[in-house]
C-alpha cells in the first residue's frame, strides 16, 4: 500500500484512481444480425396488407390473417436475434392505386413474391437453427401470394 502512494506522488504511472473511466466506456454496438432486414420487410409486409384493409374493408377476412401472420413472423425473428424490434412501426405504404381492389392486390401479390424470395435467400445462408423456422416463413408466404391471386 506504501509504495502504491509512493508511486502515485512520485509521479509514476497508474490508473487513475477514480475509476470513472471503468464506468465512461460506452458499450459496442453489435453488428447488424443478417435477419434485421427479414424482421423489418414482415413489419413492412404487414403494414401494407393492415393498409389495404383500410382502403377497402371488404378485404379484410382475406387479408388480416395475412397480416396478423407476418406480425408473428417478425416476432420470431426478432426472437431469433435476440433484441428487440426497433422503436416505431413502418408506416403503411401505398399498396396500388387509390383504393382499386385490383391494383390493391397486385401490389401486395408482387410485395409478397420479393417477400419470399428473401425468405428464401435468408433460409438457405442460415444457420441449421435459424433455417426451419425461416423455411416456413417462406413457404407461408408462398401461401399469401396464392390467397391473393
Amino acid at each position: 500500500m506504501l509504495r502504491a502512494g509512493a508511486l502515485l506522488t512520485a509521479g509514476g504511472t497508474t490508473l487513475p484512481l477514480t475509476g470513472c473511466d471503468l464506468f465512461d466506456r460506452a458499450e459496442p454496438t453489435p453488428p447488424p444480425d443478417p435477419l434485421e432486414p427479414l424482421a423489418g420487410e414482415s413489419r413492412e409486409l404487414a403494414a401494407r396488407h393492415r393498409a389495404a384493409v383500410a382502403a377497402d374493408p371488404g378485404l379484410a377476412d382475406r387479408l388480416t390473417p395475412i397480416a396478423d401472420a407476418h406480425a408473428a413472423h417478425a416476432e420470431e425473428i426478432q426472437r431469433l436475434i435476440g433484441r428487440p424490434a426497433p422503436s416505431g412501426s413502418p408506416a403503411p405504404s401505398a399498396t396500388g392505386p387509390a383504393a382499386d381492389r385490383d391494383g390493391l392486390l397486385a401490389g401486395l401479390r408482387e410485395a409478397e413474391q420479393r417477400g419470399r424470395e428473401s425468405a428464401a435467400k435468408a433460409c438457405v445462408a442460415a444457420p441449421g437453427e435459424r433455417a426451419a423456422v425461416l423455411g416456413s416463413i417462406a413457404a407461408a408466404r408462398v401461401t399469401h401470394v396464392e390467397v391473393l391471386r
